[in-house]
Protein backbone atom coordinates (compact mmCIF):
# COMPACT_ATOMS: atom_id res chain seq x y z
CA UNK A 1 0.00 0.00 0.00
CA UNK A 2 1.55 3.45 -1.09
CA UNK A 3 1.71 6.05 1.14
CA UNK A 4 -0.73 8.43 -0.41
CA UNK A 5 -3.38 5.94 -0.63
CA UNK A 6 -2.77 4.76 3.65
CA UNK A 7 -2.80 8.77 4.20
CA UNK A 8 -6.16 8.79 2.10
CA UNK A 9 -7.97 5.49 3.94
CA UNK A 10 -6.74 7.48 7.15
CA UNK A 11 -8.53 10.73 7.06
CA UNK A 12 -11.52 9.18 5.69
CA UNK A 13 -11.94 6.74 8.63
CA UNK A 14 -11.36 9.05 11.23
CA UNK A 15 -13.73 11.96 9.58
CA UNK A 16 -16.27 9.49 8.80
CA UNK A 17 -16.29 8.25 12.37
CA UNK A 18 -16.06 11.75 14.13
CA UNK A 19 -18.58 13.51 11.85
CA UNK A 20 -20.96 10.68 12.01
CA UNK A 21 -20.81 10.82 15.70
CA UNK A 22 -21.12 14.74 15.78
CA UNK A 23 -24.17 15.06 13.27
CA UNK A 24 -26.14 12.14 15.44
CA UNK A 25 -25.76 13.52 18.50
CA UNK A 26 -26.61 17.72 17.77
CA UNK A 27 -29.45 16.56 15.89
CA UNK A 28 -30.79 14.61 19.00
CA UNK A 29 -30.01 18.01 20.83
CA UNK A 30 -32.34 19.77 17.98
CA UNK A 31 -34.84 17.75 17.84
CA UNK A 32 -35.36 18.11 21.25
CA UNK A 33 -35.67 21.84 21.22
CA UNK A 34 -37.62 21.55 18.48
CA UNK A 35 -40.66 19.98 20.25
CA UNK A 36 -40.45 23.52 22.67
CA UNK A 37 -41.17 25.47 19.56
CA UNK A 38 -44.65 26.05 19.59
CA UNK A 39 -45.85 27.34 15.72
CA UNK A 40 -48.47 29.49 16.41
CA UNK A 41 -46.78 31.89 18.59
CA UNK A 42 -44.32 32.64 15.34
CA UNK A 43 -46.36 34.55 13.91
CA UNK A 44 -47.04 36.65 17.05
CA UNK A 45 -42.73 37.11 17.36
CA UNK A 46 -42.10 37.60 13.49
CA UNK A 47 -44.45 40.49 13.56
CA UNK A 48 -43.58 43.84 12.08
CA UNK A 49 -42.24 46.55 14.20
CA UNK A 50 -40.52 44.22 17.24
CA UNK A 51 -37.08 44.80 17.11
CA UNK A 52 -36.47 41.19 18.54
CA UNK A 53 -38.30 39.83 15.71
CA UNK A 54 -35.17 39.75 13.76
CA UNK A 55 -33.20 38.26 16.43
CA UNK A 56 -35.81 35.34 16.76
CA UNK A 57 -36.15 35.01 13.23
CA UNK A 58 -32.16 34.17 12.87
CA UNK A 59 -32.52 31.69 15.67
CA UNK A 60 -35.88 30.14 13.91
CA UNK A 61 -33.53 29.24 11.13
CA UNK A 62 -31.10 28.03 13.46
CA UNK A 63 -33.52 25.18 14.14
CA UNK A 64 -34.94 24.54 10.62
CA UNK A 65 -35.57 21.19 10.35
CA UNK A 66 -33.07 19.37 7.79
CA UNK A 67 -35.78 17.93 5.58
CA UNK A 68 -35.45 20.16 2.27
CA UNK A 69 -39.15 20.36 1.93
CA UNK A 70 -39.60 22.20 5.07
CA UNK A 71 -38.06 25.12 4.54
CA UNK A 72 -40.21 26.55 1.24
CA UNK A 73 -43.05 25.64 2.58
CA UNK A 74 -42.50 27.40 6.13
CA UNK A 75 -41.17 30.55 4.25
CA UNK A 76 -44.71 30.33 2.51
CA UNK A 77 -46.51 30.02 5.80
CA UNK A 78 -44.67 33.12 7.48
CA UNK A 79 -46.10 34.47 4.02
CA UNK A 80 -49.30 33.56 4.70
CA UNK A 81 -49.40 34.18 8.03
CA UNK A 82 -48.37 38.34 7.46
CA UNK A 83 -45.39 37.86 9.24
CA UNK A 84 -42.65 41.06 9.06
CA UNK A 85 -40.85 40.88 5.78
CA UNK A 86 -37.57 41.88 7.29
CA UNK A 87 -37.61 38.71 10.06
CA UNK A 88 -38.48 36.21 6.69
CA UNK A 89 -35.76 37.53 4.82
CA UNK A 90 -33.79 36.81 7.90
CA UNK A 91 -35.04 33.16 8.04
CA UNK A 92 -34.58 32.46 4.37
CA UNK A 93 -30.96 34.14 4.97
CA UNK A 94 -29.97 32.21 8.16
CA UNK A 95 -31.34 28.62 7.87
CA UNK A 96 -28.72 26.93 5.56
CA UNK A 97 -25.90 28.29 7.30
CA UNK A 98 -26.76 28.35 11.26
CA UNK A 99 -27.58 24.95 11.32
CA UNK A 100 -26.31 23.73 14.77
CA UNK A 101 -25.06 20.77 13.26
CA UNK A 102 -23.06 22.94 10.55
CA UNK A 103 -21.57 25.27 13.65
CA UNK A 104 -20.05 22.19 15.58
CA UNK A 105 -18.68 20.33 12.77
CA UNK A 106 -17.07 23.53 11.52
CA UNK A 107 -15.79 24.11 15.37
CA UNK A 108 -14.26 20.50 15.26
CA UNK A 109 -12.49 20.78 11.90
CA UNK A 110 -11.31 24.69 11.96
CA UNK A 111 -11.18 25.53 15.60
CA UNK A 112 -12.96 27.94 17.78
CA UNK A 113 -11.75 31.26 16.04
CA UNK A 114 -12.85 30.28 12.51
CA UNK A 115 -16.10 29.07 13.47
CA UNK A 116 -16.73 32.26 15.62
CA UNK A 117 -16.32 34.17 11.87
CA UNK A 118 -18.33 31.89 10.05
CA UNK A 119 -21.53 32.12 12.62
CA UNK A 120 -21.09 36.16 12.71
CA UNK A 121 -20.62 36.91 9.11
CA UNK A 122 -23.64 34.94 8.69
CA UNK A 123 -25.80 36.28 11.55
CA UNK A 124 -25.13 40.34 10.89
CA UNK A 125 -24.95 40.39 7.38
CA UNK A 126 -28.69 38.52 7.67
CA UNK A 127 -29.86 40.56 10.25
CA UNK A 128 -28.77 43.84 8.09
CA UNK A 129 -30.24 42.46 4.95
CA UNK A 130 -33.22 41.45 6.21
CA UNK A 131 -33.68 44.66 7.48
CA UNK A 132 -32.54 46.80 4.84
CA UNK A 133 -34.79 44.85 2.61
CA UNK A 134 -37.83 45.88 5.16
CA UNK A 135 -36.76 49.39 4.71
CA UNK A 136 -36.14 49.94 1.41
CA UNK A 137 -39.92 48.07 0.49
CA UNK A 138 -38.70 45.04 -0.80
CA UNK A 139 -42.09 43.01 0.65
CA UNK A 140 -43.34 44.41 -3.31
CA UNK A 141 -41.20 41.39 -4.53
CA UNK A 142 -43.81 38.92 -3.08
CA UNK A 143 -45.51 37.62 -6.01
CA UNK A 144 -49.55 38.79 -6.56
CA UNK A 145 -50.84 35.48 -6.82
CA UNK A 146 -49.40 34.21 -3.18
CA UNK A 147 -50.40 37.24 -1.43
CA UNK A 148 -53.78 37.52 -2.92
CA UNK A 149 -53.81 33.14 -2.05
CA UNK A 150 -53.04 34.24 1.45
CA UNK A 151 -55.67 36.70 1.66
CA UNK A 152 -58.07 33.91 0.65
CA UNK A 153 -57.14 31.93 3.10
CA UNK A 154 -56.81 34.33 6.07
CA UNK A 155 -60.43 35.33 5.08
CA UNK A 156 -61.48 32.22 5.06
CA UNK A 157 -60.28 31.22 8.85
CA UNK A 158 -60.90 34.31 10.37
CA UNK A 159 -62.20 33.21 14.08
CA UNK A 160 -59.81 30.15 13.97
CA UNK A 161 -55.62 29.54 14.45
CA UNK A 162 -54.08 29.98 11.38
CA UNK A 163 -51.80 27.09 11.35
CA UNK A 164 -48.11 28.60 10.10
CA UNK A 165 -47.25 25.98 7.50
CA UNK A 166 -48.21 24.79 4.53
CA UNK A 167 -49.04 21.24 3.12
CA UNK A 168 -46.73 20.07 0.81
CA UNK A 169 -48.20 17.90 -2.34
CA UNK A 170 -46.58 15.36 -3.62
CA UNK A 171 -43.47 15.94 -1.16
CA UNK A 172 -42.86 14.29 2.09
CA UNK A 173 -46.85 14.34 3.10
CA UNK A 174 -47.33 11.50 1.04
CA UNK A 175 -44.86 9.11 3.07
CA UNK A 176 -44.60 8.08 6.60
CA UNK A 177 -43.34 10.78 8.67
CA UNK A 178 -41.88 12.16 11.55
CA UNK A 179 -43.72 14.50 14.62
CA UNK A 180 -40.89 17.13 13.48
CA UNK A 181 -41.55 16.40 9.17
CA UNK A 182 -45.33 16.08 10.02
CA UNK A 183 -45.48 19.45 11.68
CA UNK A 184 -43.54 21.44 9.04
CA UNK A 185 -45.10 19.63 6.07
CA UNK A 186 -48.98 18.71 6.78
CA UNK A 187 -49.52 21.81 8.84
CA UNK A 188 -49.97 22.65 12.46
CA UNK A 189 -52.28 20.18 13.44
CA UNK A 190 -50.74 17.29 12.45
CA UNK A 191 -47.50 17.35 14.31
CA UNK A 192 -49.52 18.60 17.78
CA UNK A 193 -51.63 15.37 16.86
CA UNK A 194 -48.99 13.23 16.93
CA UNK A 195 -47.37 14.70 20.21
CA UNK A 196 -49.86 14.42 22.09
CA UNK A 197 -51.01 11.09 20.86
CA UNK A 198 -47.56 9.45 21.54
CA UNK A 199 -45.41 11.69 24.02
CA UNK A 200 -43.30 14.75 23.04
CA UNK A 201 -39.85 13.18 22.51
CA UNK A 202 -41.30 9.62 21.04
CA UNK A 203 -39.30 8.91 17.96
CA UNK A 204 -36.39 11.39 18.85
CA UNK A 205 -33.99 9.11 18.09
CA UNK A 206 -35.57 7.88 14.68
CA UNK A 207 -35.88 11.24 13.55
CA UNK A 208 -32.61 12.07 14.31
CA UNK A 209 -31.35 8.89 12.44
CA UNK A 210 -33.40 9.49 9.74
CA UNK A 211 -31.62 12.37 9.35
CA UNK A 212 -28.72 11.06 9.49
CA UNK A 213 -29.08 8.29 6.81
CA UNK A 214 -30.59 10.97 4.17
CA UNK A 215 -27.40 13.11 4.89
CA UNK A 216 -24.76 10.16 4.98
CA UNK A 217 -24.29 10.01 0.81
CA UNK A 218 -23.52 13.11 0.45
CA UNK A 219 -21.52 13.49 3.64
CA UNK A 220 -19.34 10.65 2.94
CA UNK A 221 -19.17 11.89 -0.55
CA UNK A 222 -17.44 14.85 1.04
CA UNK A 223 -15.04 13.12 3.08
CA UNK A 224 -14.29 11.11 0.04
CA UNK A 225 -13.16 13.33 -2.11
CA UNK A 226 -11.61 15.33 0.68
CA UNK A 227 -9.65 12.31 2.09
CA UNK A 228 -8.21 12.14 -1.56
CA UNK A 229 -7.08 16.11 -2.13
CA UNK A 230 -5.15 15.34 0.94
CA UNK A 231 -3.44 11.98 -0.04
CA UNK A 232 -3.00 12.98 -3.66
CA UNK A 233 -3.42 16.67 -4.51
CA UNK A 234 0.09 18.49 -4.81
CA UNK A 235 0.71 20.99 -2.14
CA UNK A 236 2.62 23.26 -4.22
CA UNK A 237 -0.67 23.95 -6.99
CA UNK A 238 -2.80 24.56 -4.37
CA UNK A 239 -0.87 26.82 -2.47
CA UNK A 240 -0.63 28.86 -6.32
CA UNK A 241 -4.00 28.92 -7.32
CA UNK A 242 -6.33 29.67 -3.81
CA UNK A 243 -3.09 30.14 -1.25
CA UNK A 244 -3.13 33.33 0.86
CA UNK A 245 -0.87 34.80 -1.35
CA UNK A 246 -3.53 35.29 -4.17
CA UNK A 247 -5.88 38.21 -3.44
CA UNK A 248 -8.39 37.30 -6.26
CA UNK A 249 -8.79 33.46 -4.13
CA UNK A 250 -11.73 34.69 -2.13
CA UNK A 251 -13.83 36.32 -4.72
CA UNK A 252 -13.16 33.48 -6.75
CA UNK A 253 -14.41 30.85 -4.15
CA UNK A 254 -17.48 33.19 -3.46
CA UNK A 255 -18.17 33.33 -7.57
CA UNK A 256 -17.58 29.33 -7.98
CA UNK A 257 -19.51 27.95 -4.21
CA UNK A 258 -22.66 30.18 -5.38
CA UNK A 259 -24.13 28.45 -7.92
CA UNK A 260 -22.21 25.16 -7.16
CA UNK A 261 -24.30 23.93 -4.30
CA UNK A 262 -22.75 21.39 -2.14
CA UNK A 263 -24.34 20.40 1.13
CA UNK A 264 -21.94 21.80 4.15
CA UNK A 265 -21.94 18.54 5.51
CA UNK A 266 -19.91 17.47 2.47
CA UNK A 267 -18.18 20.38 2.00
CA UNK A 268 -16.77 20.99 5.25
CA UNK A 269 -14.72 17.79 5.18
CA UNK A 270 -13.79 18.86 1.96
CA UNK A 271 -12.45 22.02 2.84
CA UNK A 272 -10.73 20.49 5.43
CA UNK A 273 -8.71 18.90 3.28
CA UNK A 274 -7.85 21.76 0.90
CA UNK A 275 -6.46 23.57 4.09
CA UNK A 276 -4.29 21.12 4.87
CA UNK A 277 -2.78 21.35 1.45
CA UNK A 278 -2.38 25.11 1.89
CA UNK A 279 -5.56 26.60 0.54
CA UNK A 280 -6.00 29.96 2.55
CA UNK A 281 -8.80 29.94 5.61
CA UNK A 282 -10.43 32.79 4.23
CA UNK A 283 -10.87 31.24 0.43
CA UNK A 284 -12.36 28.03 2.17
CA UNK A 285 -14.61 30.00 4.14
CA UNK A 286 -16.16 31.49 1.19
CA UNK A 287 -16.52 28.22 -0.29
CA UNK A 288 -18.19 27.05 2.54
CA UNK A 289 -20.91 30.04 2.78
CA UNK A 290 -21.12 30.48 -1.34
CA UNK A 291 -21.89 26.44 -1.34
CA UNK A 292 -24.10 25.86 1.65
CA UNK A 293 -25.91 29.65 1.20
CA UNK A 294 -27.41 29.20 -2.20
CA UNK A 295 -28.12 26.62 -4.69
CA UNK A 296 -30.23 26.63 -8.17
CA UNK A 297 -32.69 24.25 -6.57
CA UNK A 298 -33.92 26.90 -4.00
CA UNK A 299 -33.80 29.91 -6.58
CA UNK A 300 -36.61 27.48 -8.60
CA UNK A 301 -38.52 27.13 -5.25
CA UNK A 302 -38.10 30.87 -4.26
CA UNK A 303 -39.11 31.91 -8.03
CA UNK A 304 -42.26 30.41 -6.92
CA UNK A 305 -42.49 33.01 -4.20
CA UNK A 306 -40.87 35.81 -4.93
CA UNK A 307 -40.17 37.93 -8.48
CA UNK A 308 -36.44 37.69 -10.00
CA UNK A 309 -35.90 41.13 -8.22
CA UNK A 310 -35.48 39.36 -4.56
CA UNK A 311 -33.64 36.27 -6.51
CA UNK A 312 -31.02 38.96 -7.06
CA UNK A 313 -30.78 40.14 -4.09
CA UNK A 314 -30.74 37.09 -2.57
CA UNK A 315 -27.66 35.72 -4.46
CA UNK A 316 -25.38 39.34 -3.61
CA UNK A 317 -26.20 38.92 -0.13
CA UNK A 318 -25.03 35.56 0.14
CA UNK A 319 -22.06 36.62 -1.34
CA UNK A 320 -21.20 39.59 0.58
CA UNK A 321 -21.37 37.03 3.48
CA UNK A 322 -18.73 34.71 1.89
CA UNK A 323 -16.69 38.03 0.75
CA UNK A 324 -16.80 39.01 4.37
CA UNK A 325 -16.32 35.76 6.65
CA UNK A 326 -13.24 35.42 3.55
CA UNK A 327 -11.35 38.46 4.33
CA UNK A 328 -12.23 38.94 8.09
CA UNK A 329 -10.27 35.74 8.28
CA UNK A 330 -7.55 37.13 6.68
CA UNK A 331 -7.57 40.43 8.52
CA UNK A 332 -7.92 38.21 12.24
CA UNK A 333 -6.36 34.90 11.75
Amino acid sequence: MTEQLQDTLSMFAFLAIELSILFIGISLLVGALQRHIPPAKIEVLLSAGRGRSYLLAAALGAMTPFCSCSTIPMLKGLIRARAGFGPMMVFLFASPLLNPIIVVLLAATFGLQLTMIYTLAALLVSLVAGYLLQVFGFERTIRSDVLHASDRSSHSTQGDDLPLFQPVVGGCCESPVSIRTASACCGEDAGKAQVTAKGRYHGLWREAWSDFVEVLPYLLLGIGIGSVIYGYMPAAFLEQVAGEDNPFAIPIAAVIGVPLYIRAEAVIPLAAALMSKGVGAGTVLALIIGSAGASLTELILLRSLFTARLLLVFVVVIFAMAMLAGYTTYLLH
